[in-house]
């Protein structure tokens, strides 16, 4: 298939200009596209309507006016300056000439990007330094943070982004783009062994294109779409960002003049035009230049040097509206720390030391070290929510990855609160997995829980309330999750030993004191959620299936509260609800958003994970199962043999 990238115009006036696939200058380039794109609300620069026939691509383009500039693209007056600064910089930077399909295919993969990553763009909403924009492409595009193209050759995030724009690897044919389901792999006639397709072979998939129609028609009804047509959408983004990312239109890097809630623009003289004029842009464009004519030759020096001159010159043309430096640098230390990932690791190695500690029963050294490495994990998971919290201004509480991590974090917190007040080891063995567990699940679903840190719909626009409510209940699951990890080990210990497990009186008052945790945090968030409801929405209830479900999980825990307290049941019936409950917290946190997806909360929605969540929770049920039969086998024994020896004692 043959992408039509430059316009003849274009082409006619700048024969010689060096790096053509920045020099695409999207002077009427346009990406072929398969069918409408569905962008996000910070994408909707241009919408494309592409005609395939054969191997060529028919296309033509349609602009929703981001830059006015774009409708006087063939008037005589721009031409002319854009001749005159585009032929300036060729002559004055060199006169290197490569055809798109001729730029050198060099190792880039042993350049330092940081000072690239480190230059501001607009996406999704606000400003960033491409390091993260790169990040989030390459996960959303592939799903994984890193890729390998079929010669083996590793592709790290910025490496991936400027040769998909430069055009040193056929991107079109390789196969990045992730379809999910398997379901509509073979509704599409594709290989089945495979997840990954290439952008040629969607991009020619009439049945995507009939799908995605008809998911799109239903969305504009508000009509619910079945798995199938949510993944063609999803496809479909996907399709979309890498298309815009190799036409150049996704490197929002030139900053607004005026105002920060302005749109950015692409480094095109057509765009610019309608900020700058070339005087001021020139400087910014020839160290663009030089950067892009460096990656492409290997030049690591003189890369990282037009990267590092490029920002400067970028912010000149707006210092009040381009981020500080400081900024910027944050989040891509952020980035780099990957203090999760390193939370993980000391979270793995404790719980082994911890576990060994606790059957050797006399291992303290074991213990403290277990312990020690334990505190170093949560410090640098502490760091890595300060970080976010710094870069994104609120708490990280604003969609699911965020809450399982701060959610994952207050565990082990409470866990260590429990340890420190009562001394025992048990409170971290309970909470050691249901942390390791939580982190990596969001490691190993990056599609469905996106890191990405998105500026707040207007609902959550308030601080205040965020605050006090959003973490008011995240905690009250914590207590219920680490009051679930301690309910799997009592379990446990009814399933091998029910005797000695039933004698243990002081297991079951600590798992009581977490109950009781959970209820009040939970009660108290509840309450502050409806409060919030009518400040924000002005109705304190209404029956919304996030409140609904809160009040259900509410109503489980204080039921099994009180039935304990009322000797409606014994203390493995305590251990019982305090496993079994949490599956309604699972469906007012998980089930809500990604299974039911209505409501007014539609700002948490999302797709994904419900394979790993139904298997956890049959194995759940299936080990329940198993316990409550093991603990009244037990009683059945011991009823048994206190029976006989009443009778031998009568004889």
């Amino acid at each position: 298939m043959r992408i039509l990238q430059c316009s003849v115009a274009t082409s006619a006036l700048f024969p010689a200009l060096p790096l053509p696939s920045i020099v695409k200058l999207n002077t009427g380039l346009k990406l072929a596209e398969p069918f409408h794109l569905t962008q996000t609300e910070m994408e909707k620069s241009v919408l494309e309507q592409v005609i395939v026939t054969g191997d060529d691509v028919d296309l033509r383009s349609f602009c929703l006016a981001r830059h006015k500039s774009e409708r006087e693209l063939h008037s005589r007056r721009l031409r002319r300056r854009i001749f005159i600064f585009i032929a300036a910089a060729s002559a004055l930077f060199g006169s290197v000439s490569y055809g798109q399909s001729d730029l050198p295919n060099s190792n880039s993969g042993s350049l330092d990007f940081k000072q690239w990553g480190l230059t501001a763009i607009q996406d999704g909403g606000r400003r960033k330094p491409v390091d993260t924009f790169a990040r989030e492409t390459l996960i959303r595009i592939t799903g994984r943070s890193t890729y390998t193209d079929k010669t083996g050759r590793k592709w790290q995030p910025n490496d991936f982004v400027l040769s998909a724009l430069l055009d040193t690897h056929d991107w079109k044919s390789e196969p990045v783009v992730l379809i999910s389901l398997g379901q509509l792999i073979g509704q599409l006639g594709l290989d089945k062994t495979q997840r990954r397709f290439s952008f040629a072979q969607l991009a020619s998939s009439a049945e995507l294109l009939r799908i995605a129609n008809e998911a799109r028609a239903l969305k504009r009804a508000e009509q619910p779409l079945d798995r199938i047509q949510q993944e063609a959408l999803s496809v479909n983004d996907r399709l979309a960002l890498l298309g815009n990312v190799m036409n150049g239109n996704a490197l929002l890097i030139v900053p607004s003049p005026q105002r920060e809630t302005d749109a950015w623009i692409v480094p095109d003289p057509a765009a610019v035009a309608a900020y700058y004029n070339e005087t001021q842009f020139a400087p910014a464009f020839a160290e663009l230049t030089k950067m892009m004519r460096a990656y492409t030759q290997g030049d690591g020096f003189n890369f990282s040097r037009a990267a590092s001159q490029l920002r400067e010159g970028l912010r000149e043309l707006s210092p009040a509206t381009y981020p500080q430096d400081r900024q910027l640098r944050l989040e891509y230390s952020y980035n780099h720390f990957e203090g999760f990932y390193r939370a993980i690791w000391c979270y793995g190695i404790a719980l082994v030391i911890l576990i060994v500690a606790h059957l050797r029963k006399r291992g303290h050294t074991l213990r403290n070290i277990g312990v020690a490495v334990a505190i170093i994990g949560l410090a640098f998971q502490t760091t890595g929510i300060v970080m976010r919290c710094m870069i994104a201004g609120r708490p990280p509480v604003t969609n699911m990855y965020e809450s399982i991590i701060w959610v994952s974090f207050a565990v082990l917190f409470f866990g260590m609160i429990f340890f420190a007040r009562y001394r025992t080891l048990v409170y971290l063995l309970a909470a050691l997995p249901v942390t390791l567990i939580a982190l990596l699940l969001v490691h190993q679903m990056p599609i469905a829980m996106p890191s990405s840190i998105d500026p707040l719909v207007p609902v959550l626009r308030d601080n205040f309330w965020l605050t006090i409510h959003v973490l008011t209940i995240t905690l009250s699951y914590a207590a219920f999750a680490l009051a679930m990890g301690f309910g799997h080990i009592l379990l446990w210990r009814y399933a091998r030993n029910p005797a000695a497990a039933s004698a243990d009186a002081p297991m079951h008052f600590w798992l009581y004191r977490v109950l009781q945790l959970g209820v009040l945090l939970l009660a108290a968030g509840t309450i502050l959620g409806g409060v919030w409801a009518n400040y924000s929405w002005g109705r304190f209830w209404g029956w919304d299936p996030k409140e609904t479900w809160a009040l259900i999980a509410l109503l489980c825990y204080i039921l099994t509260l009180h039935g304990r307290l009322a000797g409606w049941w014994t203390e493995f019936g305590l251990v019982v609800a305090s496993v079994v409950c949490f599956l309604a917290v699972l469906m007012a946190w998980y089930g809500v958003n990604f299974v039911l997806g209505k409501g007014l909360h539609s700002y948490g929605f999302g797709i994904g994970g419900e394979t790993y969540v139904a298997t956890f929770v049959i194995a759940d049920l299936l080990f329940v199962v198993f316990a409550i039969w093991r603990y009244r086998a037990s009683k059945r024994a011991v009823s048994l043999a206190s029976e006989i020896e009443s009778e031998r004692a009568t004889v």
